[in-house]
C-alpha cells in the first residue's frame, strides 16, 4: 500500500526493455545517438510544433531549473505560487541556474489567478536598480496540491504574463495526469495558451529518470546546450535517456501511465468518500489526495505497513479521533486489491 509519491512507482518495463534493446553496440554520445533523432520528431509532432527545440535531462529539478535559466536574467525575478515545487522542493536550484533570480510568490493558495498574478506583477519594477525585474511566470500542472489548471485558465495566466512581455515556463512533471483529467491536447496545454517553455515529465509516469525540455522558441537552443553543460547535466551516454523516452512516446505509454494512475486515484476517492470520517482538503482531479481522516485509521494504516505522508499533525497522541491530514499519490502499478485494502484499513475493517 504505496501511496507516499509517485516518484517511488516502479517503472514500467516497457521502458525498462527499451533501455537494454538500446545497450547494444555502440552510439554517439551527448544526443547524438539516432534515438534522439526519432524523440525529437515524435515531440514535435505530439506538441503539433514542428520547430520546437527539444532536450532530455534526468531530473525535474534539472529541467525546470535550466529550462528557467534560459528565460530570466539573475537581476528579475520568477512569478510562482507559494506551494509551486520550484518554491518548495529544488533548495534554491532554480536561483542557482538563473545566477541569482529571486521568487516572487503569488497569491495564497496553489493555484494562481489572473487578478493576483497582475497584483504581484504590477507591485515590481516600483524601485528602479534597487528592486528586481519581471521576469517569467511559472506554472505548476498538476499544482502540488493536486489541482489541474483548466486550458482557459492557463490562456488567461499566460495572458497576463505577456500583457507585460513575461515569457511562461510549464513545470509539467506531471503533465499526462493533468492532460488526460482535462481531456485536451499537449498543444492546447502549451504553446496555443501561450506557455513559451515546458518541462514534460516522464519519472513520475512510468520512466527511470528522464524528462523532456521544450522550448517552442528555436532561437533559444544553443543557450539550453551551452547551460545544460555548463550545469553537469549532459548526459555522456545519452541513449539511455533517449531509449526511455522513445518507449514512452510509443503508442501513447505516457498517455496510458497517466490515465491509469488518474483511475486508480478515482477508485480510492470513490471508496474514501463512502467513508463518514474522511473529509478533503482539496477536490481530487488526477492522481493526488489530500483528505483528513481520524488518528486511530492513520495509526491501523502505519501498522499495517501503509507508506503515505502525514501532511499535518503526529501519529503519537492521546485522542484517537484527532483528524489528521494525508497526501495521498498513485501511480500506473497500484493494484485495485491494495486500493481496497486500504480504504478497508481507514473504516476499521481488518481481516
Amino acid at each position: 500500500m504505496y501511496f507516499a509519491s509517485d516518484n517511488a512507482g516502479p517503472a514500467h518495463p516497457a521502458i525498462m526493455q527499451a533501455m537494454a534493446d538500446a545497450n547494444t553496440g555502440y552510439a554517439l554520445p551527448y544526443g547524438a545517438d539516432t534515438i534522439m533523432d526519432d524523440v525529437r520528431a515524435q515531440i514535435r509532432d505530439t506538441f503539433e510544433a514542428p520547430n520546437a527545440a527539444v532536450y532530455l535531462v534526468a531530473t525535474g529539478t534539472a529541467a525546470n531549473s535550466l529550462a528557467l535559466s534560459c528565460v530570466c536574467q539573475p537581476f528579475e525575478t520568477i512569478f510562482c505560487s507559494p506551494v509551486a515545487h520550484i518554491h518548495e522542493d529544488e533548495c534554491n536550484a532554480p536561483e542557482f541556474f538563473s545566477g541569482g533570480a529571486k521568487l516572487t510568490l503569488v497569491g495564497q493558495g496553489d493555484k494562481m489567478t489572473p487578478q493576483t498574478l497582475r497584483t504581484a506583477i504590477a507591485n515590481e519594477e516600483t524601485r528602479g536598480v534597487h528592486g528586481p525585474k519581471r521576469g517569467p511566470v511559472s506554472i505548476t500542472q498538476l499544482t502540488e496540491r493536486g489541482s489541474a489548471y483548466s486550458v482557459q485558465e492557463l490562456t488567461d495566466l499566460c495572458a497576463v504574463a505577456k500583457g507585460f512581455g513575461l515569457p511562461v515556463h510549464l513545470d509539467g512533471a506531471r503533465f499526462g495526469n493533468a492532460m488526460m483529467a482535462l481531456g485536451c491536447t499537449p498543444a492546447e496545454m502549451t504553446w496555443k495558451a501561450g506557455v513559451d517553455v515546458v518541462s514534460f515529465g516522464g519519472t513520475k509516469n512510468g520512466c527511470v529518470g528522464v524528462e523532456a525540455l521544450i522550448l517552442f522558441d528555436p532561437d533559444k537552443a544553443m543557450e539550453f546546450e551551452l547551460r545544460r553543460k555548463r550545469g553537469a547535466h549532459l548526459f555522456s551516454k545519452h541513449r539511455y535517456l533517449s531509449a526511455q523516452m522513445q518507449s514512452y512516446l510509443a503508442d501513447d505509454l505516457w498517455q496510458k501511465n497517466a490515465s491509469q494512475a488518474n483511475a486508480n486515484c478515482a477508485r480510492l476517492v470513490a471508496g474514501l468518500r463512502d467513508t463518514e470520517t474522511v473529509s478533503f482538503m482539496h477536490e481530487p482531479q488526477a492522481n493526488m489526495i489530500f483528505c483528513s481522516f481520524p488518528r486511530a485509521a492513520h495509526q491501523r494504516l502505519h501498522d499495517a505497513g501503509a507508506m503515505y505522508y502525514v501532511w499535518s499533525g503526529t501519529l503519537e497522541g492521546d485522542d484517537p479521533n484527532e483528524m489528521l491530514e494525508a497526501r495521498l499519490v498513485c501511480d500506473w502499478s497500484i493494484s485495485d486489491a491494495l486500493i481496497d485494502q486500504f480504504v478497508d484499513l481507514v473504516r476499521g475493517n481488518t481481516p
